[in-house]
């Protein structure tokens, strides 16, 4: 058969990882070149290894939601900046991402793309697949209504309050909410819930779960913040983040388990 090719010779073998190795070595050298970093060279490096994984287990679809997530988060990262800057609550480095910003953020969801490859290589119930995606993109949902409504709060909240407390306290403190900050999270989380939904990975039933799931996980990470976060030196910001997500995921999965 003249469309016969010897296995080496067959892309299709090795697909989608030669895909996830091209796509993403153009994106680490065109992000190299570009004067605006959004992530640190060491940055550059960790996001170059977790989108080759993520387009190789979940391909263009879990792809996308995170490729959504780094844009959207990076951008509102930087609304206010100059403002934020001069009060001393803007990110460190201008907002550009080192490694432990992005496993910070991807940790929850690669657990649940090593899931979704499990069940392809057969060591994972194919059950659990649609419950796994969802657990992927509510981690990335979180971490969205996080960063949106940390963002948004510090550059354009009014009046902030502790949540623990509901005292006034000033923009930027741990645990800090505000209204404006509040709905932008929400937004956040419904949009990248939609996204998904878009792209075949959860029903619509899903981005409502996914955006509760969000909205709960969120407000218990500005309980950490206000509780735990200034007494304990080890209780970074990133492992705040590999919490909330984790929260969020698991949230998901118990509502949508309860759910049917």
């Amino acid at each position: 058969m003249l469309n016969t090719l010897p296995n080496w010779l067959n892309l299709s073998v090795y697909n989608p990882w030669i895909v996830a190795i091209g796509l993403n070595s153009i994106l680490l050298l065109i992000a190299t070149i570009i004067p605006k970093k959004l992530l640190t060279p060491a940055g550059l490096i960790h996001a170059w290894g977790l989108g080759v994984f993520v387009w190789g287990t979940l391909g263009w679809r879990g792809y996308g939601v995170v490729m959504f997530y780094f844009l959207v988060g990076s951008a509102v990262t930087r609304i206010g900046m100059a403002q934020k800057q001069a009060e001393g609550i803007a990110e460190k480095r201008d907002g550009a991402r080192g490694p432990e910003n992005v496993w910070g953020s991807a940790f929850t969801a690669t657990i649940c793309a090593i899931g979704v490859a499990g069940i392809k290589f057969g060591w994972l119930d194919s059950g659990w697949e649609s419950l796994l995606l969802l657990g992927y993109v509510a981690s990335f949902a979180t971490k969205l209504a996080d960063t949106t409504a940390s963002e948004v709060g510090k550059a354009y909240g009014k009046s902030t309050f502790l949540i623990t407390t509901l005292k006034p306290v000033a923009r930027g403190t741990e645990g800090a909410i505000s209204l404006e900050g509040t709905l932008a999270g929400i937004v956040g989380g419904i949009l990248i819930s939609l996204v998904a939904y878009s792209f075949g990975m959860i029903t619509f039933t899903g981005v409502i779960i996914c955006t509760i799931a969000s909205f709960i996980a969120t407000s218990l990470e500005s309980v950490i913040g206000a509780t735990l976060q200034e007494k304990l030196d080890w209780l970074t910001n990133e492992l705040v983040n590999v919490i909330n997500t984790i929260i969020g995921a698991v949230v998901a999965i118990e509502i949508a388990i309860w759910w049917h």
